[in-house]
């Protein structure tokens, strides 16, 4: 089976006759309730897919970038008004420096009080972005104020283990290393006909370790099979197929994030009444996630009783394209003159690019890119080994025409 092109909301592909003979064609349109009907060799079949564009949001999400970050600025100048007493975090990134562009704009037209702005340094940061933050100071005359965590990036990988594919992910696979789940228990549950009485029977053997026994077998609480969502290990396809085959050689958590950015973030954000972040929906993951009211994940009030601002929640890749050359604003050295398209936290393994990215880097800062090695590389090399596993796989599974129907979704 070939997939070969996409149109809208629709994607077709190809698959060759059982007998060599004419090519059958399958067309998959989304229906009003989110299910593709499928025929392929005149059988209707049919799939439950999980739209990336979700239908509950503002009205400004889909203006053109110009009437858009209008929008956004109002939203600014009226949250800002409200809550003059904000910290916003400045990562030196290019999301970062066109959210710094809006506040700063929006401030002098309106005169209003300074932001706060802090950048968290993990204790593994390049030196283009560490001058990009001491440069946009001098730019806009404003402070940015330097955290370190009280574990460094370093300290904290050393002590409870590496980033592996997501966050999501790693945290799974802690639980696993941790509670000593043999991964075999996929397999019981994968061939139980009862799947509620084989899931509490796992939990009463393994008490404690509801969320860890949901994640290896693909399912909630009640033992319904949910082998589709990011929660479950197979959300990275053969995930669980591999490790059997070829065990993890370290110890593997996301608790490297939690010491070193949100732990220093929550210190540093307790004093102020509101907190401006520049998470944006097209970065994908956990951010994408649609939660009880879309429209909230602009602002929202946290548990703690601050608000939340995410002016660049709605904002494109194109649409940051275009404030970019419209206002002439320039990156860090780090996109303008490495070559890199995402900063984040440099050399995270969580990425799938980091290794490439690393490369970018080599050439004006190899110390830091040796250091990057000293802390991911088990990491790095076990995800190279998965990626080369997986594609083995799918080689096979397309030579025998199983191509799966989230593989074309993906598309």
């Amino acid at each position: 089976m070939n997939v070969w092109t996409h149109q809208s909301r629709s994607v077709y592909i190809r698959r060759a006759g059982p007998l060599g003979g004419d090519a059958q064609a399958a067309d998959l349109r989304f229906d009003s309730e989110g299910r593709v009907p499928i025929k392929i060799g005149g059988v209707e079949m049919r799939a439950t897919f999980k739209s990336k564009v979700y239908t509950d949001r503002p009205d400004y999400a889909d203006f053109d970038a110009p009437r858009k970050f209008e929008a956004i600025k109002s939203i600014i100048a009226k949250r800002l008004t409200q809550y003059p007493n904000a910290i916003c975090s400045y990562s030196g990134g290019s999301d970062s420096d066109i959210m710094l562009h809006l506040i700063e704009t929006v401030r002098k037209i309106f005169n209003l009080p300074p932001v706060q702005y802090c950048f968290f340094n993990t204790g593994l940061e390049m030196t283009a972005t560490k001058r990009h933050v001491r440069e946009m100071e001098e730019l806009y005359g404003v402070k940015i104020t330097t955290h370190r965590p009280k574990k460094n990036i370093i300290q904290a990988t050393r002590e409870y283990g590496l980033p592996f594919v997501s966050k999501i992910m790693s945290s799974g696979l802690e639980g696993v290393q941790k509670k000593n789940i043999p991964l075999t228990i996929a397999d019981e549950y994968a061939g139980a006909e009862d799947k509620s009485a084989k899931r509490a029977e796992l939990k009463a053997r393994y008490p404690g370790c509801e969320t860890t026994i949901n994640f290896l077998c693909g399912c909630n609480s009640k033992g319904e099979p949910r082998p589709d969502i990011q929660l479950v290990i197979n959300s990275s396809k053969y995930m669980l197929d591999f490790i059997k085959e070829n065990p993890i050689p370290f110890k593997v958590s996301n608790k490297c994030c939690d010491y070193c950015k949100k732990q220093v973030a929550h210190r540093a954000q307790k004093s102020f009444d509101m907190v401006i972040t520049g998470e944006r929906r097209d970065e994908g993951g956990m951010r994408s996630v649609p939660r009880k009211d879309n429209t909230s994940l602009c602002f929202s009030e946290t548990a703690d009783g601050k608000y939340r601002l995410r002016p660049l929640y709605y904002v494109s890749d194109a649409d940051k394209r275009w404030y970019k050359d419209y206002y002439g604003i320039r990156y860090s050295d780090a996109y303008e003159v490495y070559g890199l398209t995402r900063t984040g936290c440099c050399g995270c393994s969580i990425s799938a690019k980091a290794v490439d990215d690393l490369e970018k880097i080599r050439p004006f800062e190899p110390n830091l890119v040796k250091a990057a090695w000293n802390v991911f590389g088990d990491s790095y090399r076990y995800r190279q080994q998965y990626n080369e596993y997986k594609a083995v796989r799918q080689v096979n599974e397309r030579a025998a025409g199983q191509l799966d129907l989230f593989d074309l979704a993906a598309i």
